[in-house]
């Protein structure tokens, strides 16, 4: 039998352990990888080619939302399922229309993340199992949930998104432009397109809507609520 092949994209280490000692009990599953932030994510899936990612949407140095675009521009074959404590419809709109099959709350029972590997896996989508019920109050079911969402006015490039989540943790422009290998002048111009497309002028109010999206956790600037 062949193996369902997984990695795991999760920067706390016990979430990320607990994942990986549950997955192995299955003996259709099997963890090939691990990261701990969402570039270490994307270098890790090009390289081992995963079957199914699962990826928590908060990360550092680069969220899931971004890294999930990044591994299925490179790897369209591979299933991504997003993993996040909060069950907000922002959250599962950024994550469907980032390209993720599946929407798993870190509360969800051993039994439905293995189901929603294989799934997936299969060509299906998956939600964990309270987050389901609320769409199929909200929207008629549909074969296919990822039409579930409209796509918001404002879209964002993927290097734009980088520097709003290097922006929301606090980083200044010459440490963004240290992280992403490009000039302070071009952090300048992508934070200033950033503010013209969310029509938002100034960091706290990009701070706010990265957390709204789930781009950075609320506990990273609490400052600013």
């Amino acid at each position: 039998m062949k193996k369902i092949t997984v990695l795991l994209a999760e920067d706390h280490t016990i979430v990320r352990e607990g994942f990986r000692k549950m997955l192995e009990l299955e003996a259709d599953l099997e963890v090939i990888g691990e990261a701990q932030d969402g570039r270490q994510a994307v270098a890790l899936a090009k390289k081992l080619r995963p079957a199914v990612v699962l990826m928590d949407i908060a990360m550092p140095r680069l969220n899931g939302l971004e890294a999930t675009r990044q591994v299925l521009q490179a790897l369209p074959a591979t299933k991504v399922l997003m993993l996040s404590a909060h069950s907000d419809d922002a959250y599962v709109k950024n994550a469907t229309e980032s390209g993720a099959v599946g929407f798993l709350l870190k509360q969800t029972s051993a039994h439905d993340v293995c189901r929603a590997i294989r799934e997936v896996h299969q060509g299906k989508t998956f939600f964990s199992p309270s987050i389901s019920r609320r769409l199929d109050r909200l929207h008629p079911p549909s074969p296919d949930r990822m039409g579930v969402f409209n796509k918001k006015a404002a879209q964002l490039t993927s290097r734009e998104l980088e520097v709003l989540q290097l922006i929301a943790e606090g980083k200044a422009n010459k440490e963004t432009a240290a992280e992403l290998g490009i000039g302070t002048k071009t952090v300048e111009k992508h934070r200033e397109h950033l503010m013209e497309k969310l029509d938002i002028h100034d960091t706290a109010g990009l701070t706010r809507y990265a957390i709204s999206a789930g781009i950075i956790e609320s506990s990273v600037q609490l400052t600013i609520i």
